[in-house]
């Protein structure tokens, strides 16, 4: 067998299609097909099961495919090796980053990247948290970060920081002049939430939970609507179709200064409240981690990209060491 005969499993068995997994791997789907078929003859093994446009690994398969990545992992690891006795921070890093994080961490953290370490650019993918665990098992992004909690894949994590979310309110709400909101209180209006796969989405319905049973004839609850993106719901709060929970890091830093007279109205649209628990516990946070493979070796990488993090200016979170 050859690393290039388990690279080709290992596509098949992550896109579940002969065609898109030669593509991925830049060969012909009829060069893959035969590799698959010589490996298959010399283990004397099934491991995939074909029929009309469905491939699925079988049981025996999953643990040999498995085995192929670790075995992958390790022939990658021969290279870093050897770049690290010249640089351990030459060639590039591939990061992944959510949703709901990329648009107000990234811009500074490039520019920190850029500024320390430029013989290490950033290769950027920004996805859902389950795309991005399943990319990292495969080997396609080096690290991630992610908000707990996501499911344990045995991975290594640093905690990065602590984020409290803020309530969005439209500037004309009953409570758009407090200085604060309850999650109690949250729970009357009328939700706008990210749609399903974010992991936002998740925390918010933890803050509020009323909202998880939403149904249309729910007391105190008239409707709740979903968008694609925390800047598309932002633009609806400010219409005045409800209320949402957003992360701080994305609330603009103006948005948080007293109203001003000669403001443009537009600026002032959606006013921005902290939120607290009515029993005094804890405000709602989501904790930040970075997530890379146990196996993979550049280390350094690793610390200069928590390096770089933790000098970018995250205001409003408690940053964790």
């Amino acid at each position: 067998m050859t690393l290039t005969e388990l690279k080709y499993i290992v596509a098949v068995a992550r896109e579940r299609h002969f065609g898109k997994a030669a593509e991925a791997c830049y060969v012909s789907q009829p060069t893959l097909s035969v590799a698959i078929k010589k490996l298959e003859d010399e283990l004397e093994v099934k491991l995939f099961e074909r029929s009309a446009g469905e491939v699925t690994v079988t049981p025996l398969g999953e643990q040999i495919v498995q085995q192929a990545q670790s075995v992958l992992d390790q022939a990658a690891s021969i290279k870093e090796i050897a770049k690290r006795g010249k640089d351990p921070l030459a060639g590039p890093l591939n990061l992944g980053v959510i949703y709901t994080i990329g648009p107000y961490l990234l811009p500074d953290l490039v520019r920190q990247v850029i500024a320390r370490t430029p013989q290490m650019p950033l290769v950027l993918q920004e996805n859902f948290t389950a795309k991005l665990l399943e990319m990292l098992r495969a080997g396609e992004i080096d690290c991630a970060i992610m908000a707990e909690p996501f499911p344990d894949t045995g991975l290594a994590m640093a905690p990065l920081y602590d984020e409290p979310f803020m309530a969005a309110l439209p500037n004309k709400h009953k409570f758009a002049d407090r200085e604060s909101i309850t999650s109690e209180e949250l729970q009357s209006e009328t939700m706008l939430l990210l749609g399903t796969g974010h992991c936002f989405r998740d925390h918010v319905l933890e803050v509020c939970p009323e909202f998880a049973r939403f149904s249309s004839n729910a007391e105190g609850i008239r409707k709740s609507f979903e968008g694609s993106s925390l800047e598309t719901i932002k633009h609806m709060v400010a219409s005045g179709m409800g209320v949402t929970l957003v992360p701080r890091l994305s609330v603009p830093a103006d948005a948080l200064k007293p109203k001003v007279k000669g403001r443009k109205e537009a600026e002032q649209m959606v006013r921005y409240l902290p939120v607290r628990d009515a029993q005094d516990r804890d405000p709602p946070t989501r904790r930040v981690v970075l997530a890379w493979r146990r196996t993979f070796t550049r280390y350094e990488a690793i610390a200069a990209l928590r390096n770089a993090i933790y000098a970018c200016e995250l205001p409003g979170v408690k940053r964790l060491s």
